[in-house]
């Protein structure tokens, strides 16, 4: 086994985007895909909504923590954050048969994917006992052939995630971006090259910690449609300093094997022998997963970063964390887009800060549109995001959950379909 010191040079960052690759995935479009892993909740619980609410979130709204609470409101129990769907969902889709398996061949090998946003579209809370079941498919394909992001070749992938219940009723879906890039070409462009981990002086932590003390969450008392005016400013939330810790609480929420696979000592192995590419030897010698690179700042740095980084995933539940907060316990998020921006290094803080940008009525629906964004300690906005919210109203009365398109309710009712007639024939 080598000593540490001979093994100097970044590994594994320079595979290449090939045509191949892009003309399969374009192929891909629009056909349900086989998730070989099983979800990290196979059904909702109590606790597996506690779990994500604290690790993914960081959010202790006793809407998402306390059964007791819930049953007080007009939900009448417990529900989950609001993209919790991401942490749950027993895929069905069959094995592929040998054409599709071609197809379906793992992309863009060794090279970086990074999460760029979402599209979520929220129809029905997630309860203790409910049954998901979730259909993926590739949406959309884009490809920039010189990009800014990584100084070489780009190519910007959505995937549609389909969430319905046991009567096939779709209860959310929600549109993920993702770039592929070149990893060698971040380290070329070098633009974190100046960057390093903050230090934080006493007066910026006292910062962070006022404002900690002044998040406010509604709750129970009902935000009216009536009393909101445009340019109202939401409270903000901080987020940070964001570190180790906050990585191993992600997973504890979101999982770990389900959503990149992988996971710890023979889940690693059996990966590894499955996808050898997706691991690369790390200082030590050891074949570690390309995930690594969310915690390992020597990994970070291989690829011209500062310091190892987040998820995108993260701060989109924190920009919904920001929403329910201030809208309470009897409204409803219906939308929420999201844009990742910039990454989220170890030690950076981000501020949650939202505006009212718009309110209107649709037929019965009493809607507010809210602006929201994610800013660092550099006053850099990280991430932005769009949110729409139904509100209670004193003239029209309650919030009423908005209803899927009718090609949503549709795909739910043939899932539903096809899979009860699959059970029978092998029964």
């Amino acid at each position: 086994m080598s000593d540490i010191e001979e093994q100097t040079e970044p590994k594994a960052i320079g595979a290449k985007i090939t045509d191949a690759d892009i003309d399969r995935q374009r192929q891909q479009i629009g056909i349900s895909q086989f998730v070989h892993e099983h979800p990290f909740n196979r059904q909702v619980s109590e606790d597996v909504i506690r779990h994500y609410a604290f690790g993914m979130v960081g959010d202790d709204n006793p809407l998402w923590h306390e059964p007791d609470y819930g049953a007080t409101t007009r939900w009448r129990g417990q529900i989950a954050p609001p993209l919790f769907g991401s942490s749950t969902g027993v895929n069905e889709t069959p094995p592929y048969t040998p054409e599709l398996k071609s197809l379906f061949k793992g992309l863009y090998r060794g090279v970086g994917r990074y999460n760029v946003g979402a599209r979520w579209r929220l129809f029905k809370p997630m309860r203790p006992g409910d049954q998901l079941y979730h259909d993926l498919s590739v949406d959309d394909v884009q490809v920039k052939e010189s990009s800014s992001f990584s100084g070489r070749r780009t190519v910007l992938e959505r995937y549609r995630h389909l969430y319905v219940n046991r009567n096939g009723e779709p209860v959310a879906v929600r549109y993920e971006s993702f770039v592929n890039a070149e990893r060698g070409g971040s380290k070329e462009v070098g633009k974190h090259a100046h960057l390093s981990r903050h230090v934080y002086n006493k007066e910026e932590m006292a910062e962070i910690d006022r404002l900690y003390a002044a998040e406010q969450r509604r709750g129970a008392e009902p935000r009216w449609w009536e009393d909101v005016c445009v340019g109202d400013e939401l409270v903000p939330v901080v987020k940070g300093p964001f570190g180790l810790v906050e990585v191993i609480c992600t997973h504890m929420g979101w999982g770990l094997g389900s959503t990149y696979g992988g996971g710890p000592l023979r889940y690693g192995w059996k990966m590894r022998k499955k996808m050898p590419n997706f691991y690369s030897e790390d200082r030590y010698g050891v074949p570690s997963s390309m995930m690594r690179v969310h915690w390992d700042a020597d990994r970070a740095q291989d690829l011209g970063l500062p310091a190892p980084y987040d998820y995108g995933q993260m701060r989109t539940n924190w920009s919904a964390h920001l929403v329910t907060n201030w809208m309470g316990d009897d409204a409803w998020i219906s939308a929420l887009e999201s844009e990742v921006r910039m990454f989220n290094f170890h030690g950076d803080t981000t501020v949650m800060s939202g505006r009212v940008a718009d309110k209107r009525i649709e037929g019965n629906d009493r809607i507010v549109d809210i602006d929201v964004r994610g800013t660092n300690q550099r006053q850099e906005v990280t991430i932005v995001a769009k949110a729409t919210v139904l509100l209670p109203s004193r003239e029209a009365g309650p919030m009423v959950l908005p209803q899927p398109d009718s090609d949503l309710i549709g795909r739910g009712a043939q899932l539903m379909t096809e899979a009860a007639r699959r059970l029978r024939a092998n029964a």
